[in-house]
């Protein structure tokens, strides 16, 4: 028997429109729309600049204003028909096991694999494409500076995302690992070699010292005393003037060699002994590589912690503190053990970013570095390495990137500078993401140790063993 579609049709339409109320969602986006205009009149419709008598003069922006009511009109409609959808279509999200990418776990090898083989080529992608001049940049501003990220995230996703304890003051054990290789690299001559592990060892002294006072703390109070902590470092960096030299920061730090060899252009250097011309983007593919070979040990490392006792400890301490103290484990080492393993490739980072500068300075260790660093690990997916390294890309490569749209000026006009909206674009993407998948991009929260299951036994056995 035949079916007719114009019937399926008429009958499919109805239970469609029946999903959504268009009537309320155009109401409460309009709303949304109307409290914007209300904010924006006294914020953004005006700005100031002086003319040539230094008299402020007030420019009308409503053009912006237009672009913020818009953005806020559309977006609170597509959050509100969202939510309106209760039907049972599946969709990729749901049908993906444990909230997380099912091809990612099938794959996970080769992944890794192509991972490793692109970031070892990565320098002679840039080489091939930009040529020696343009691969600087982006070898320096993509690669090194993202891997420093990374790195930062998979260190602190030891404390927040396997322990579970919610730290805000982590750029203190980067700046620790900075001032501690620039101070003693400065008075004493050592070398970047022998200063990269002490550096991580103070760091991770100073974890220690930050989880005494908060053993007994969680939640919202573990954060408030993490974020004093993370100040308290910094206001000492800018008073205590005879050992930071205060807001003038730390200058002429000495560069890492390669095996004692300067990136100098002195008879002596890296392109003087290997018989090359010198070039400065040799200096800038040898720190690549470091801070490449430093996230990785990172990854390994969490990677065979998470499989050791105190791996299982962190993760049963996240799920639930009483009953990780009633199974007789020792919360207080446990927390410790987080804080300052985390602490150490902090401080492993905060001494590459010291000798990669060659000048350091408070500024740049504000609140701002920890809440990056802290969005990168939840956006990726607490517990997840492969979820922070995305994270870490999207955000960084993300906010570089920005400072290469040209192109935006010949639509918007010469005025327009990208880089001014670049955290609003940030700061709109991270609200897309985390209301798709409120736990990141990658959640892993299921544990690393599982009961075996027990298997069937067939009725053919049973009738042998009573035969």
């Amino acid at each position: 028997m035949a079916s007719n579609p114009t019937a399926t049709t008429a009958t499919a339409s109805p239970a469609a429109a029946a999903r959504y109320d268009i009537k309320a969602a155009l109401k409460e986006a309009g709303f949304a729309a109307l409290v914007t205009l209300g904010l924006c009149i006294p914020i953004v419709a005006w700005g100031t600049r002086q003319n040539m008598d230094n008299v402020l003069v007030l420019d009308p922006r409503w053009d912006a204003v237009a672009w913020a009511v818009a953005i806020v009109f559309v977006g609170r409609l597509l959050v509100v028909l969202r939510k309106q959808d209760r039907t049972e279509k599946k969709t990729l999200v749901r049908i993906l096991p444990h909230g997380t990418f099912a091809f990612f776990q099938r794959h996970s090898r080769l992944f890794s694999l192509f991972g490793l083989g692109f970031l070892a080529t990565f320098p002679a992608i840039a080489i091939g494409l930009a040529g020696w001049g343009g691969a600087l940049k982006w070898i320096d501003n993509f690669g090194v500076q993202i891997l420093i990220y990374v790195m930062l995230g998979w260190g602190l996703n030891i404390v927040v995302g396997l322990a579970g304890l919610l730290d805000l003051g982590y750029v203190a054990f980067y700046a620790v690992g900075a001032y501690s290789y620039a101070l003693l690299a400065k008075n004493f001559g050592l070398s970047f070699w022998v200063l990269l592990p002490l550096a991580g060892i103070l760091a991770a002294f100073w974890g220690m010292l930050l989880g005494f006072p908060v053993l007994r703390l969680r939640g919202d109070y573990l954060a408030i005393v993490t974020l004093a902590f993370g100040e308290i470092i910094r206001l000492v960096l800018v008073n205590w003037t005879e050992f930071s030299n205060g807001y003038a920061g730390i200058s002429g730090i000495p560069r890492p060699t390669f095996f004692g060899i300067p990136f100098t252009a002195a008879d002596n250097g890296f392109a003087a002994v290997f018989g090359l011309e010198f070039s400065p983007i040799y200096r800038t593919i040898f720190l690549y590589y470091l801070i490449l070979c430093l996230a990785l040990l990172t990854a390994f490392v969490t990677l065979r912690l998470r499989r050791l006792p105190v791996g299982r400890a962190w993760e049963a301490l996240r799920e639930d503190e009483i009953a990780c103290r009633s199974l007789g484990i020792n919360t207080t080492n446990t927390k410790l053990t987080a804080f300052s393993i985390g602490a150490m490739f902090g401080g492993f980072a905060g001494a590459f970013f010291s000798a990669r500068q060659g000048f350091i300075s408070p500024e740049s260790f504000v609140f701002m570095e920890s809440a990056v660093i802290l969005a990168i690990v939840v956006l990726g997916g607490m517990g997840s390495l492969w979820g922070v390294a995305i994270a870490a890309v999207a955000m960084i490569g993300g906010t570089e990137l920005l400072r290469e749209l040209e192109w935006m000026k010949q639509i918007f006009g010469n005025d327009f500078d990208p880089t001014k909206y670049r955290m609003l674009i940030f700061g709109f993407a991270m609200v897309v993401i985390m209301i798709w998948k409120p736990r990141g991009l990658i959640s892993t929260r299921e544990p690393t140790a599982f009961l075996k299951e027990k298997k069937a036994i067939s009725s053919d056995l049973v009738q042998e063993g009573h035969g």
